[in-house]
């Protein structure tokens, strides 16, 4: 990739993929939960396929925030403080973008993506600290998801039209496709509409101008939901935007009952439109009948997101993995002993990992449960508890049991932790019968030791609000089967008895909370735990076909190529 003397970039790049939030190093604190995690995955996917991509999101100084529970599961939050200057390289470029009417300066640093073949691709963090800009504005790029509407959508302003505008200071001219993770960057379109009319101002934009930016955008929808979506007043869009940005969005059809809704604008303003598994598709189909939506179901990094022992077991059997994870189908050439030992191997990393972070001693020969999920209430993380006095009947008839909870809610989301505090008063219930542990401070590192070291995982969302769900998948790359509602991801991936097993056992499009927790507990007492103690070479089965039949598929690559032949071969 040649540099001009400047240390602009120059480069016929055909993808700019935007996200507000990126989880790409652990020592980044760059990222909430999936949709960072997801970021991460296709920027490194990328780089392993020799995709020519550029990732742009916002520096997060003060991270998303440290998570900190006492004795009862109280959560309290901590900016999560960090040093770009020891992990990013510093561009010299400056833009500006017009927020309330004021200039508001921009800098940028750069971390770099290292595929498997050598190949890189660059992410950019977009920064505000500057001494230029008032002590609000240099806030901008503090807090990721912090903050009111006002706050948010001056973010947005950042990412959207700043990350464009620094697109073009770097260099990057030939950007081909724009590829909007979730609504938050859509106002990428407005700098678009904008370099239509070569900056002469967007006061003459007519519908033309809309369809030509919609051939060059694509969308990933990733909220089932719409209360999820980023809206704001047409009073507020004025107020930050301008009257003359406002007009040229109403043009596009990007206004609904005097609301700029981010998912609305990403949807008129883009060419390819997808959710997120094959469930999400109808989902979104339903909620917007007028846009055609596809979907490239999720996927997860398999290199990354694979236990030390378990990569040495696929590099010993099939190498190729690395290069191309659909060799992960060949582990079902592998022994069930030999899926266990590196099994062994890496539940006893967590477990150390579990001592070392909460001070609790959990067994090596116990079954132990995993839920790692953001704390909110359609997760349902206290779903297992719903009867305790069943649970412990399971733990003494069918077998001991151990659970390890993870998780963080949004500071402002007092039903996520309500959800906390429910589930430390189970483990009190609990105590004397089955360990439950609850790590605070749920972060990257953290995932990569529950994903890999439990030995079920589970997940309990209320259906059809899960929109895939990714924590499973990276599961099923270490060997873990899922015990899963089925909504997202797990409606294609689950296959009873052979990846796992279902929570309920239709496809109904609404949760019935009460067969679901029936099911829950039949399948734990009856089927999952007893196969676990009592014929373990058939949970090795299972566990090996969750690798071969799981693992290969709902990978990053995979996905990325999906993008690649589906979504950004046909923009232009």
């Amino acid at each position: 990739m040649a540099k001009t003397m400047s240390g602009s970039i120059v480069h016929p790049l055909t993808v700019a993929y935007f996200s507000m939030e990126v989880g790409i190093n652990p020592a980044m604190p760059t990222y909430s939960g999936g949709l960072g995690m997801l970021a991460g995955d296709t920027l490194r996917a990328a780089a392993d396929l020799g995709v020519h991509m550029v990732g742009v999101t916002l520096l997060h100084r003060k991270g998303y925030f440290r998570q900190h529970l006492d004795e009862r599961g109280n959560q309290t939050e901590n900016p999560a403080v960090w040093e770009p200057e020891k992990l990013l390289e510093p561009f010299t470029q400056r833009v500006s973008v017009t927020i309330e009417g004021r200039a508001v300066q921009l800098r940028a640093w750069s971390y770099v993506v290292h595929g498997v073949t050598g190949h890189t691709v660059p992410v950019i963090f977009l920064d505000t600290a500057l001494p230029e800009n008032s002590p609000w504005d240099q806030a901008l790029t503090d807090h990721l998801y912090g903050g009111d509407d006002h706050y948010r959508l001056c973010q947005e302003v950042v990412l959207g039209l700043g990350g464009v505008a620094m697109l073009r200071a770097l260099g990057y001219q030939k950007v081909q496709t724009y590829h909007m993770n979730e609504g938050h960057s859509a106002l990428l379109t407005l700098a678009l509409l904008e370099e239509r009319h070569e900056k002469k101002g967007l006061h003459d934009v007519v519908k033309a101008d809309g369809e030509a930016v919609r051939h060059r955008c694509v969308f990933t929808t990733h909220t089932p939901v719409p209360a999820g979506f980023d809206k704001f007043p047409l009073s507020l869009a004025k107020q930050v935007l301008g009257d003359e940005a406002v007009n040229a969005l109403q043009t596009v059809g990007a206004f609904h009952d005097s609301v700029l809704n981010m998912t609305n604008l990403a949807l008129s303003l883009s060419r390819y439109v997808n959710g997120v598994s094959m469930r999400h598709e109808e989902v979104s189909r339903g909620m917007f009948p007028n846009y055609p939506i596809n979907s490239v179901t999720n996927g997860v990094h398999a290199v990354f997101w694979t236990s030390l022992p378990f990569q040495r077991l696929y590099d010993n059997h099939f190498p190729e993995w690395r290069n191309d994870n659909l060799y992960l189908r060949y582990a079902i050439s592998c022994s069930p002993d030999t899926i266990m030992e590196a099994h062994k191997e890496s539940k006893k990393d967590l477990l150390t990992e579990v001592e070392r972070r909460a001070g609790v001693r959990l067994s090596p020969e116990v079954m132990t449960i995993g839920f790692a999920r953001r704390a909110t209430a359609y997760k349902r993380a206290d779903l297992l508890f719903t009867d305790v006095e069943r649970l412990k009947s399971i733990a003494r008839e069918a077998g001991p049991l151990q659970i390890i909870y993870a998780g963080k809610a949004h500071p402002r989301d007092e039903g996520g932790k309500a959800l906390i505090r429910r589930i430390f008063q189970a483990a009190e219930a609990l105590r004397d019968t089955i360990p439950l542990v609850y790590m605070e401070e749920y972060d990257m590192a953290l995932g990569k030791y529950l994903c890999s070291g439990v030995d079920l995982w589970l997940n309990t969302p209320l259906k059809p609000d899960e929109a895939s769900g990714t924590s499973g998948m990276k599961a099923a790359l270490n060997g873990v089967p899922s015990l899963s509602v089925l909504d997202g991801w797990w409606v294609e991936g689950h296959i009873e008895g052979v990846t796992g097993w279902s929570i309920g056992d239709s496809s109904e499009p609404e949760s019935d909370p009460s067969r679901e927790v029936a099911s829950l507990y039949d399948k734990l007492g009856k089927v999952i735990v007893p196969m676990f103690y009592k014929q373990p070479d058939a949970y090795a089965t299972v566990m090996r076909s969750a690798i071969a039949i799981n693992g290969s598929f709902y990978n990053a690559q995979r996905m990325v190529f999906q993008y690649m032949k589906n979504a950004y071969i046909h923009a232009h």
